[in-house]
């Protein structure tokens, strides 16, 4: 059995569609992140760097139980578990791994900060918002030609944890000022990750308890003096 320490979040869906798609057992424990549950000190034993999601495997390699953290590493961990979305070809595996990365370091950040500038900051700053805006539509321009050059996945031919990874960051595309219309192949790729059933199910996790950042104290918690409280 594998626990499931997240949130609705795109950090969090990527967890829970990967399980989804891999059909392993497992139970999600929320960490409802407004609430500040990602600083209790059981959290903090598996994710240090208390964000979500995290996971303790009790079957782990050895075994033993595994505790891990970052989505990425999340997803490598599954994709080794039951030997799917993760080529065992060395070159097309690069090419996988390259992908989850430009996730990893790219979209995700990327399109976070355009999320906070756009709707959270307490003050719109113009600059800031242009910035991240503009290159949210650089990063949809370079998955769209990436699309465009492959006619099927983010990276080659088949569906692997590159797509997993970058789909629950393009639900969002309205809070990042993006126009489909601009983007055609990144879209009919969109449309047919949403469309396979483990993708929907896996949406629907924790789906029914988030309600959004809406208060004060909840955008305190994520971003004001509590987040950088040392633990």
């Amino acid at each position: 059995m594998i626990d499931v320490y997240s949130w609705p979040t795109p950090n969090g869906h990527k967890v829970h569609i990967m399980l989804e798609e891999c059909g392993l057992p497992y139970q999600t424990h929320a960490i409802n992140i407004g609430r500040g549950d990602q600083f209790q000190p059981d959290f903090l034993k598996i994710s240090p760097n208390n964000k979500i999601p995290a996971i303790v495997d009790s079957d782990g390699p050895d075994g033993q139980p595994i505790a891990l953290f970052e989505s990425g590493a999340i997803l490598l961990y599954l994709a080794t578990k039951v030997g799917r979305f993760l080529p065992q070809d060395v070159r097309q595996r690069y090419d996988v791994l390259q992908w989850l990365m430009f996730q990893m370091g790219g979209v995700g950040p990327m399109l976070g900060q355009a999320h906070h500038f756009r709707i959270y900051a307490p003050e719109k700053i113009p600059y800031a918002v242009d910035r991240y805006t503009n290159e949210a539509r650089r990063l949809y321009g370079v998955m769209n030609e990436q699309i465009r050059r492959t006619g099927a996945y983010i990276a080659g031919p088949d569906y692997s944890i590159a797509d997993i990874a970058i789909y629950p960051w393009l639900r969002s595309w309205q809070n990042q000022g993006i126009d489909w219309a601009d983007f055609p192949q990144l879209k009919d790729w969109f449309d047919r990750v949403g469309a396979r059933p483990s993708v929907r199910r896996g949406e629907q996790v924790l789906a029914d308890q988030r309600n959004g950042i809406r208060t004060d104290a909840e955008k305190e918690v994520l971003f004001g003096k509590t987040q950088y409280e040392r633990r």
